[in-house]
């Protein structure tokens, strides 16, 4: 599953500067991605493969697919991603930090006790978000499934995969129907695709480097808490339980929450009211719900530079995700380009659709939808989205507007 344009763009690096063709992009988007991680499939999907083309749908479902694989955030470790192929390190980077930066400021201040919102699980424009989520996820849906499953073989694949990740909601489910499609793929397609080739032009030639990020990864996860133990002291500690917790992640952001809990709490860094306030609080922000530890670091340093201890818990727990992105993303382009591979992608990328759509119905839609008025407004937003074009911050702001005044 090659594709051309993204190959192109990739060897030759983005036409403007790294700003306005990638900070920029992410930035906006992490102002207005609300929904969680699969929501955030869908936003990116819409900016990066049906407006800006930055590649294909093949290619971005082969990164969703990896992402999936990978322990960590996935839609941060996509927006990684496609920082990386558009501009390089430098421009996963750029992206990470601009598609987190909002968040991460609204959780730090938070954490200061700047916004006090009462009750967020009776806000009306929550509500409207959540809505809002449900026309991204069944737009991406949509346009992935009619690209990613276009015969009877894969869209049984899709169907099969979210029956079983509905079926078995746990995260490893996830993992295994991925893997179970690219089976089916490679079993079904291997005689009939052709060889793509092999794009060395790009990351492929990094493998070295990509490989010694993925040495550092295991290094840091046996190392620091022997270190911590050692010393005794906390900043390492701190540093040691959210990387750990940033490392064993699998399923999406809300994983994380349970691994965090069990770092802070025990240990009396944070109390459960603080902790359990934190958590609303990250239910009503756009961008990553890992942000969620830029507001425990933050509460844990505590003082009016609270805001260091914020930045160093959004380090640790981001950094075993951007190790392990950066160094499989360019084993995964070298490999994907192999006749074997190409034919077991087309079923897993099949099986990424499926995913999906069983995350449309839980947690999207069946924590979104509570009655016929929410039907009819995601079934408008969708509209909006795929027939009439309109731009998905748009959507969000008007379903948050119906949610607070209408629904």
């Amino acid at each position: 599953m090659t594709d051309s344009h993204s190959t192109e763009e990739t060897a030759a690096g983005p036409k403007r500067g790294l700003w306005a063709d990638i900070g920029w992009p992410f930035l906006r988007l992490g102002c207005i991605s609300f929904g969680g991680p699969v929501a955030h499939l869908g936003y990116l999907r819409e900016e990066f493969v049906a407006r800006r083309k930055w590649l294909g749908e093949d290619a971005y479902a082969d990164l969703v697919a990896l992402c999936q694989f990978l322990p960590g955030p996935a839609s941060s470790q996509t927006v990684f991603g496609l920082g990386m192929r558009r501009g390089g390190l430098a421009g996963a980077f750029l992206a990470s930090v601009c598609f987190t930066l909002p968040s991460a400021v609204l959780m730090i201040a938070f954490a200061y006790g700047v916004a006090v919102m009462g009750d967020l699980g009776k806000a009306g424009w929550l509500h409207g978000l959540k809505l809002a989520a449900v026309a991204v996820v069944a737009q991406a849906v949509w346009g992935m499934g009619r690209k990613l499953c276009p015969d009877l073989p894969r869209l049984a694949i899709g169907l099969a995969a979210a029956a079983a990740v509905i079926a078995l909601p746990v995260a490893a489910a996830q993992v295994g129907v991925i893997a179970a499609g690219a089976i089916a793929g490679w079993l079904l397609y291997r005689r009939t695709v052709p060889a793509g080739g092999v794009d060395g032009s790009g990351l492929a030639r990094h493998h070295l480097w990509a490989a010694g990020a993925l040495t550092v990864c295991a290094v840091l996860l046996v190392v620091l808490p022997m270190a911590a133990a050692a010393t005794g002291w906390r900043p390492l500690a701190i540093l040691d339980g959210f990387y750990r917790a940033g490392s064993l992640v699998f399923g999406g952001g809300h994983v994380v929450l349970p691994l965090l809990r069990a770092e802070v709490v025990p240990t009396g860094w944070v109390g459960d009211d603080a902790f359990l306030a934190g958590y609303g609080a990250a239910q009503a922000v756009p961008g990553p719900l890992f942000t969620f530890a830029a507001y425990l670091g933050a509460m844990i340093h505590g003082g009016p530079q609270a805001w260091l201890g914020g930045l160093g818990g959004l380090l640790a727990i981001f950094l075993p995700a951007w190790l392990l992105i950066g160094g499989a993303l360019p084993f995964w382009q070298l490999l994907k380009g192999r006749a074997w591979s190409q034919a077991a992608l087309r079923g897993a990328n099949a099986a990424v659709v499926g995913v999906l759509l069983a995350a449309l119905y839980n947690p999207v839609a069946k924590e979104g939808i509570t009655g016929i008025a929410d039907i009819v407004a995601a079934v408008v937003g969708f509209a909006l989205l795929e027939r009439w074009k309109v731009p998905a911050w748009l959507v969000v702001l008007l379903a948050a507007g119906a949610g607070q005044w209408v629904l």
